[in-house]
């Protein structure tokens, strides 16, 4: 046993990695779950501001022990950029998983990673080669094997389709402004800013749909709040802990715990073409993740050795 697994309980990091991502996955099905539940009567936007006042209740101890420090930045018009993507995002996301079967919005939220192509050649000026732009336009002709524009199928375009990947379209700006800010921020003050302008925004939409919650339902909004920032946590220690390239084909049971989940407690069944679709955008960005981690240590031997 190396002194590495035993300073994590005889656990390889891998596999320590991989646990805190099977817990993500399970805590962001737990979410969704209730997020569709509640859907019927607490409205997307509200939802939103439940789940971003937990988020701030997280740091706040952070937040007033540090005061300045939690704040200090160069670059607020990223960060107030970033929070409104990532606001609006999830607004549209939560529509979304209200209004489509479980694993339908859960597989067009993979194309996220497919976004990031032509935002990482436009924004961060990344060299985007040709397997990578070439992986990229594989994963969209999945999403339209998904919905088949035309085809009058349960999964035909609509509204709630379109919602989910414009969701996903905004949280890759978010990622793109986080591999932007991390170069001079610390996480923490990207957490604590994104925080407290999430709040901020949300609370427009949830007083336009405000009602008040019955206690039951008061305390399954704060639940939600609290899981999907158990979730967030879960995902950032998975990520800290694993290989990236290890991590990512972990991350794809969120397709089996939310398929299982959207028909034993929903009555849902994933169609072929939804089962088909979701292969393929799977597929392709695992390609992705994979070749972009091959290239990141191919470039780190080229450095040390250089």
């Amino acid at each position: 046993m190396t002194a590495g697994s035993a300073a994590t309980g005889g656990m390889s990091p891998n596999l320590r990695g991989a646990l805190w991502m099977l817990a993500s996955s399970i805590t962001f099905t737990m979410m969704m779950t209730l997020i569709k539940f509640l859907g019927d009567d607490y409205p997307a936007t509200l939802q939103t501001f439940y789940r971003q006042a937990a988020g701030l209740v997280v740091l706040a101890p952070v937040i007033i022990r540090h005061r300045g420090a939690a704040f200090a930045t160069t670059r607020p018009g990223i960060l107030i950029f970033r929070a409104t993507a990532g606001t609006l995002g999830m607004i549209l996301s939560f529509y979304a998983f209200q209004k489509m079967p479980l694993a339908d919005a859960n597989a067009l939220s993979f194309t996220r990673t497919l976004w990031l192509v032509p935002l990482a050649a436009f924004i961060v000026k990344e060299k985007v080669g040709a397997w990578r732009a070439g992986a990229a336009v594989v994963g969209f002709l999945g999403v339209l094997l998904m919905i088949r524009p035309g085809a009058g199928g349960h999964f035909a375009v609509g509204l709630p389709a379109l919602a989910m990947l414009a969701s996903a379209f905004l949280f890759a700006f978010t990622v793109t402004g986080m591999k932007v800010l991390t170069r001079d921020h610390a996480p923490m003050v990207i957490l604590v800013w994104s925080a407290v302008l999430g709040l901020i925004l949300s609370i427009p939409g949830a007083l336009f749909t405000w009602r008040v919650p019955t206690p039951r339902d008061f305390l399954l909004l704060c639940l939600m709040g609290a899981i999907a920032t158990a979730n967030q946590a879960c995902y950032i220690k998975g990520m800290q802990w694993g290989d990236a390239a290890a991590m990512a084909p972990i991350d794809y049971t969120r397709l089996i715990f939310t398929a299982a989940a959207g028909f034993l407690l929903f009555h849902e069944v994933p169609g072929a073409w939804t089962l088909a679709g979701a292969g393929i955008v799977v597929a392709a960005t695992l390609f992705i993740t994979l070749r972009e981690q091959a290239l990141a240590r191919s470039q780190k031997l080229s450095t040390t050795h250089g």
